[in-house]
């Protein structure tokens, strides 16, 4: 007999109560899969809705604040975690020198395309791995990371064997998607554009990451995070992509911009 899905509901608030309206809330299960993901309103409350009950870790991250880290036991009945307070990370309080790995299992890689110009086709890159060098001054900070192109799941299996094939992103050949920072230019206190280059099929392009800087703070492990939030566009047209194929096999025709989202924690080594 299948469990029963329930609720889990919080509220992120900053020292003093008032709430942080832009906070995310991400959920892992016990096998690093990203259960949930969802963002909070206006009073800082979010209700993440059909969580099977379990063992989770639940992440909070907003710009300007440091990222938390809690276990989230969620029974039969649902989970109330109430209030989590936020500390701000005090203006840009950077991450130390030194080497830091991303944690895959609490970030994530998101694609967004147009399909047929009406909705939007979703999927996400799910394995993928790198490190980031942070230096002094920061602007000299390098990002390397390699993302398994197998991995690429739109939740349709049709649609995902045809993009690992030769007609798209043709995995046997080109197995990593490689992105290479070549520098960081500031924008604002916790704003970044990082420049840098991106590799698939073995073309490489040139792409800007619009990052924001979520705070640095300790774990529940006893380790330091930190953690980013990025976006970029990306036409899929330099590639070298035969994407007109999609219409030969009946899968989609799909937009001419990919829209990528990440979500990225840490650690330091």
């Amino acid at each position: 007999m299948s469990s029963p899905n329930t609720a889990v509901t919080l509220r992120i608030v900053a020292p003093g109560g008032w709430p942080v309206e832009h906070a995310i809330i991400t959920l892992t299960d016990d096998t690093g899969r990203q259960a949930a993901r969802t963002t909070v309103d206006t009073t800082g409350r979010a209700v993440i809705e059909g969580v099977p009950p379990g063992v989770y870790i639940l992440i909070v991250s907003a710009a300007g604040h440091q990222p938390v880290a809690r276990t989230a036991v969620v029974g039969p009945g649902g989970l109330d975690l109430g209030a989590i307070e936020i500390a701000g990370t005090g203006g840009r309080l950077l991450p130390d020198p030194g080497v830091w790995d991303i944690d895959p299992v609490h970030s994530s890689v998101q694609i967004r395309a147009r399909h047929l110009g009406l909705a939007s086709v979703r999927g996400r890159i799910a394995e993928f791995g790198g490190e980031v060098v942070v230096t002094d001054p920061v602007e000299n900070s390098t990002v390397e990371v390699a993302l398994r192109a197998a991995s690429v799941d739109t939740g349709n299996a049709d649609r995902d064997t045809h993009l690992r094939s030769a007609d798209f992103l043709y995995v046997e050949a080109f197995p990593e998607i490689v992105f290479r920072s070549k520098g960081l230019r500031p924008l604002a206190d916790d704003q970044w554009a990082m420049d840098g280059e991106l590799t698939i099929r073995g073309v490489t392009r040139p792409v800007t990451l619009d990052t924001t800087y979520l705070g640095t703070g300790p774990d529940q492990f006893g380790g330091v995070r930190c953690g980013f939030h990025a976006v970029t566009e990306l036409n899929r047209d330099e590639f070298a992509v035969d994407w007109n194929q999609a219409v030969r096999v009946g899968i989609g025709i799909v937009g001419g911009t990919l829209q990528v989202e990440l979500d990225i924690e840490i650690v330091r080594r």
